[in-house]
């Protein structure tokens, strides 16, 4: 038993920071949010809805000018007053914005916070693992490259995640009736609209995909829908 002991330390800290992380996101959200219901809106969370069988979408907006969406671990979909800014100043569309909503129900509809929790679990172990086993060969290099294969696994699977998000995505925006064409459209814009930072680690270190490769695979997606492939279609 004594052995397993540094194992359940380390998953037992995993723990206790994550629920502490939900709980100061949770007081966030709840001092700098505000219940989303704007005319332009409301008829496409209506659609959203219909097209699961539910009343409209609930979603709510995040009181700060970054432009993002959000899925809280509680199931609530945010998307950020900035996002609200540039629609109002024609930068982005409703459609668009829609679009983010359906992406943030995607991570909501697969889970996606509950299972990064129990893989931040692993990694931890495996890291720790790895660490007092390597390092006793390799000092210094060997923690380091157990680091960033660990990195690169945590990138892995949240890629994976936002592909995911993106496809369930596509399907509802379809399936309302509203199209892909808006979700691409955002993608395109983004880098702009983010002021042009590009990304300065690999490409497989980033928690999301090359925004080409997630534009392929909406166009890939749509193309199979439209042209009556079945897929994990919401509803």
């Amino acid at each position: 038993m004594l052995k397993f002991t540094p194992i359940l330390l380390i998953l037992a800290y995993t723990a206790v920071m994550w629920f502490f992380s939900v709980w100061r996101l949770k007081r966030e959200l709840a001092e700098h949010s505000t219940p989303l219901d704007h005319a332009r809106l409301n008829p496409l969370l209506d659609r959203l809805g219909g097209a699961m069988d539910l009343p409209r979408i609930r979603a709510f907006v995040y009181e700060i000018p970054a432009i993002n969406g959000l899925a809280a671990p509680d199931g609530r979909i945010f998307v950020t007053r900035g996002f609200l800014d540039r629609m109002k100043a024609g930068e982005v569309t409703p459609e668009e914005i829609a679009s983010v909503i359906a992406h943030e129900l995607g991570h909501v509809a697969h889970g996606h916070t509950k299972r990064r929790l129990i893989d931040f679990a692993g990694q931890n172990v495996i890291r720790s693992v790895l660490i007092g086993t390597i390092g006793r060969f390799i000092p210094f290099i060997g923690p380091w490259l157990v680091n960033l294969a660990t990195m690169a696994l945590a990138a892995r699977l949240s890629q994976g995640d936002e592909f995911e998000a993106d496809r369930f995505a596509t399907a509802l925006m379809i399936r309302a009736g509203i199209g892909a064409a808006p979700q691409i459209s955002l993608f395109e814009k983004l880098n702009r609209l983010s002021g042009g930072r590009g990304a300065t680690a690999p490409a497989w270190l980033l928690s999301h995909p090359a925004t080409e490769r997630r534009i392929a695979a909406i166009r890939t997606h749509e193309h199979r829908w439209q042209s009556g492939g079945s897929d994990d279609r919401p509803g």
